[in-house]
């Protein structure tokens, strides 16, 4: 299994219409210090309020920011953050947010699997073991605080939902999108597996979210839970957005939440996932810390790229079994190293 991420993370940028750094500002102060830590080192990562011009590090702010944002940035004092307001628990709004299709009654994902897979040998490598589809919570009630959650989420961020990737016009056209351009090659998902996949779309359609509640922490910004245990190798959620070509987001200093869809040998056929105006659940799910074994033993996720009827698509899988009110976490340098996770909670 290959993983591949790419993000931005430059924290200086001479554009005019971006916040200010130390480095950026000669006027600045050379004694110029972080409110949080007191230390006038890293300037490159001193970020100033424009309203009070405190400087603050990017990785002391919480929740930590990778990059300097676009826009006016005001310091949390000034800014008076709060908790982002909850979307209504209102069966009818949430049907009309996530656009729920109504259907005939489904299919549960146990029985499918009943059908579907043979008993095999509790020895068997997990190479050969087969993704399973999530499990959805029984209780209707329930699912609603899950979706609201996530549309809480969504709202505060000014995504919209989408539960697939989105080609629009001026980026990367869905023909673009071809797995055999992967250098080194990309492995194809196997027909059981696909059938999982497409399993969890179709429940997610019918309003049958994974088990999964989006809570706002105030040192990690939004994250996401567990609300059931969740067993080894089960699909997550895909992740998507915008597909567009690298090349036309080398200077988005603020896309620290692109994924790399295709690692293609010319450079000019790489893709990436921006998840900033449509996205879903797999935009709040945190990162390690890889940098220290503490970081790394949170890890439950994997990041898998595959080749599905052709097409690139990049997958969030469990690679452990996970407990009930467990955060998620996956490596955001699984392959390329380029996201500074090292100040990470």
């Amino acid at each position: 299994m290959v993983v591949s991420l790419r993000r931005r993370t430059q924290a200086t940028n001479p554009r005019s219409d971006l916040p200010r750094s130390i480095a950026d500002d000669s006027d600045s102060e050379l004694d110029t210090v972080c409110e949080e830590c007191s230390s006038g080192k890293q300037p490159a990562k001193l970020l100033l309020c424009d309203k009070c011009d405190k400087g603050f590090h990017l990785f002391c702010l919480r929740p930590i920011l990778v990059s300097v944002p676009k826009g006016s940035w005001f310091c949390p004092s000034c800014s008076q953050h709060q908790i982002p307001k909850s979307f209504p628990l209102v069966q009818t709004k949430l049907i009309d947010f996530f656009r729920i299709k109504r259907g005939p009654d489904s299919t549960s994902p146990e029985s499918c699997i009943g059908k579907k897979r043979k008993r095999t040998s509790l020895v068997m490598s997990k190479k050969k073991r087969k993704l399973l589809p999530y499990i959805p919570t029984v209780d209707p009630q329930r699912r609603l605080e899950q979706m609201a959650s996530l549309a809480t989420a969504l709202r505060a961020s000014s995504t919209e939902f989408r539960n697939e990737l989105t080609y629009v016009s001026g980026k990367a056209p869905r023909s673009a999108n071809k797995a055999v351009l992967e250098k080194g090659g990309m492995q194809v998902l196997s027909k059981q597996d696909a059938e999982a996949l497409a399993l969890c779309k179709n429940m997610m359609d019918r309003g049958e979210c994974p088990p999964l509640m989006v809570v706002f922490d105030p040192y990690e910004g939004f994250t996401v839970e567990a609300d059931r245990c969740i067993k080894d190798l089960t699909i997550i959620t895909e992740y998507v957005g915008d597909v567009d070509y690298l090349s036309n987001r080398e200077d988005d200093y603020d896309g620290d939440s692109m994924m790399t869809l295709l690692h293609a040998s010319d450079p000019l056929q790489c893709l990436v996932i921006c998840p900033d105006k449509r996205s879903n659940i797999a935009r709040f799910i945190s990162g390690i810390n890889n940098h220290t074994p503490e970081g790394r033993k949170k890890q439950n996720l994997k990041c898998v790229r595959f080749n599905v009827n052709g097409e690139a698509r990049v997958l969030l899988v469990a690679n452990r079994d996970i407990s009930k009110g467990e955060r998620l976490y996956y490596d955001y340098n699984g392959y390329e190293h380029e996201y500074p996770t090292e100040h990470f909670v």
